[in-house]
Order: C-alpha cells, then structure tokens, then sequence
C-alpha cells in the first residue's frame, strides 16, 4: 500500500511537472502565471522589433529611391551649364571672327578709297572713291551691333575724314568759273543801272535790295553746296539741285531749310534756332555745334556732336551717335513731300529699316542705365505742322 501510494504520488508529481512544462499552465500550476507573461511580453518585442525592422527597411528603400533622382537633376543641372557655357564661347568666337573680318575688309577697303582720292585725276576716279566709300559705310552700319565702342568710333572717324577728303578733291577738280561770266553779270548791271537811270530813286532801290544768301561752293559747284551766314529767312532747294550732292549748312539762325530731294550728305553746324527739313541722303548726316533746332531727316547714319536742346525726327539705317550732347530728343521720321518716294528709291535706304530710338552716346557706356544725355520725345510732343 505504502509504495502504491508512493507511486501515485510520483505520477501526480510528475503530472504536475508534465503539464507546467508542456505549457498548460492553471492558476494552480506552481508559477505559471508569471511565465506566461514573460513568454507574452518576449512575444511582443519581438514583434515591435520585426515591425522597427520592416519599417526602417521601407525607410531605406525609399532613401536609395531618391538618390539617382537627386543625382539625375544634378547631372542635368550640370550639363545645361557645360552647354551654356559652350554657347557663350562659340558667341565669343563668333563674335571675334566677325571683329576680324570687318577690320580686314575695312582696312582693304578704305586703303582703297584712299588711294583712289590721292592718284585721281578724273571725276571718274573720284565717283569710285564714292561709291566705294559708300559701301564702307554700310560695312560699318551693318557691324554695329558687334563692335565695341572704341572700334565703332574709329571707324565712323576715319569715314568723315574719308568724306571730307573726297569733297576737297572734287572742288578741285569742277571746271573753274569763267571771267566772261563775270564780266557779262556787271554788263547786264550797268545796262539796269542806265535803263534806270531817269528814276534815281527805282535805281537806288535796286542797288539797296539784299543780297541773296550766300551759298557754299557757288552756281558752278558740281557737289558741295548750302548756306552760310543766314539769319531769319525761309531757305529752299529742290530735287534737281540736291541730287547726290554734299550739302553743308553753317551759322545760320532762325531759319527754315527745306531740301526737297536726295542729297550724297549734309552736314550742320553751329545752327541756333533752326527747323531743317530734309529728303532722303544717302549716307551720313552729321550735326555739330547746334542748339535749340528741330530737324526731319532720314539717312544711313547720324551722328550729333557737341549739340544741346535739340529734337530730331530721324529715319535711319544704323544707330544714331551723339557725343558731348545734352537734351537731344528723338521721334520717328514724319515728314512728307511729293516725289519724297522717289527720292527714297534714288537714295538706296531700305523704308521698313529705321532705328530712330537705338541711340549710341559715346560719353554714356553704362549698359544697365539709360544716358541721361537723350530721350524719347513724348508722343503728344510730335505733333508739328511742318508748313
């Protein structure tokens, strides 16, 4: 009975420890309570820690996914600034590959010219000198908007002198007046002055009449011609007088010129209160000395110097020039004549081309700010009645 009850024992015991052991814990299994919450807490660690891991994988993922984008827009950042770069410099050489030409076929050209100006002897001669001189000017036109300053005013300069010379030798050359003529001009006054003479006072009256304004280069001037010493009169000439011909305007104050026509070129200078009303000139315009005057002009190219309180309404091919200037204003080309179309054909100026507000001041280089030395004239400003 003893060992029976022993072994009963045993197998409770044992069943006991089995079933602690096994995991079927009771409230009554000695501890097991306690582990099962420790194996539930072990549990859910461990899913916290899988689900840490999980996260920080997808984390990780998505970082490695921005990557190659933040590297492809570097990249392409970095390859639109090599292009940029690229394109600056073939500008750059462009640039100075169009430089070089100009100075060549301006240095071929203008040796030309010269020579031509020093070696002839006919007008022939010195009618190539002038249309070649007139293609280097448009040489000069067309390579403004690539030349620097410096160079642009070298060449204008070199251009005036050119013309200058070429007007020099053309009076040269023009026939000389005859004395005859002359001497048939005080005939034919003697002739007034004793037809006249039963009226003394009609004779006296012709003698005291003015003179006519004085003109540069005469009736037997075959291309330089104008006006000189002038004050307070209304000055004309027509089409027929101005073709291709150098006008030179000078000291005139308080005057109206109209030049109905195509001159070669005009200059004015030292003009105080003047309107000048111009047809088409085939090359330059050039005006110096000159305040308070209106002009109308349409021409290759205009340059103002030293000129003050001055406004011109311009056509031209080119940039116009002012230099040493102050309060000069500028407004689009309106005046108006008839046969002025045909002029315009006879001229060589192309209608549709006008850069009446693309202006150069020589004393102003500052390209973020305007000059201070010229402007727009205000549209209610350009109302003038020409006649």
């Amino acid at each position: 009975m003893g060992e029976e009850n022993k072994a009963g024992a045993d197998v409770s015991v044992s069943g006991q420890s089995e079933d602690a052991l096994v995991g079927g814990l009771t409230e009554g299994a000695p501890g097991g309570s306690k582990v099962g919450e420790r194996k539930l807490e072990v549990k859910m660690e461990s899913a916290n820690c899988s689900a840490a891991a999980a996260n920080g994988a997808v984390g990780s993922q998505r970082d490695r996914s921005l990557v190659p984008e933040r590297l492809q827009r570097r990249e392409q950042e970095r390859q639109l600034e090599v292009e940029r770069r690229k394109q600056k410099r073939q500008d750059q050489e462009v640039e100075e590959e169009k430089s070089d030409f100009f100075a060549a076929a301006f240095a071929r050209e203008r040796a030309a010219v010269e020579e031509l100006l020093e070696s002839g002897e006919s007008m022939e001669q010195l009618e190539e000198a002038a249309a070649r001189l007139q293609g280097l000017q448009k040489l000069l036109n067309d390579s403004v908007l690539f030349l620097a300053a410096y160079d642009l005013r070298q060449g204008q300069e070199a251009l005036t002198r050119l013309q200058a010379t070429l007007a020099e030798r053309r009076q040269e050359l023009q026939p000389k007046k005859r004395f005859a003529f002359k001497t048939r001009r005080k005939d034919a006054a003697s002739a007034t002055k004793v037809d006249a003479a039963p009226g003394a006072p009609a004779a006296e009256g012709i003698l005291a009449s003015p003179p006519p304004p004085k003109e540069e280069g005469g009736i037997g001037s075959s291309f330089v011609f104008g006006f000189s010493n002038v004050e307070s009169q209304v000055l004309e000439k027509r089409a027929e007088e101005l073709h291709q011909r150098d006008v030179l305007l000078t000291e005139l104050s308080k005057c109206t010129i109209k030049l109905y026509g195509n001159p070669n070129t005009l200059r004015l200078a030292k003009a105080r209160s003047c309107t000048l009303l111009c047809g088409p000139v085939s090359t330059s315009v050039f005006l110096e000395d000159c305040s308070d005057c209106v002009l109308a002009v349409a021409c290759q190219q205009l340059r103002v110097h030293t000129t003050r309180d001055t406004r011109i309404f311009l056509q031209v091919t080119s940039r116009a020039i002012v230099e040493d200037c102050s309060g000069i204003q500028f407004a689009p080309y309106t005046w108006s004549y008839p046969g002025i179309d045909k002029d315009f054909e006879g001229s060589g100026l192309d209608r549709s081309k006008n850069n009446w507000n693309n202006v150069d001041d020589f004393n102003w280089l500052a390209r973020d700010m305007a000059s201070p030395n010229w402007s727009i004239l205000p549209e209610e400003e350009r109302m003038i009645h020409w006649d």
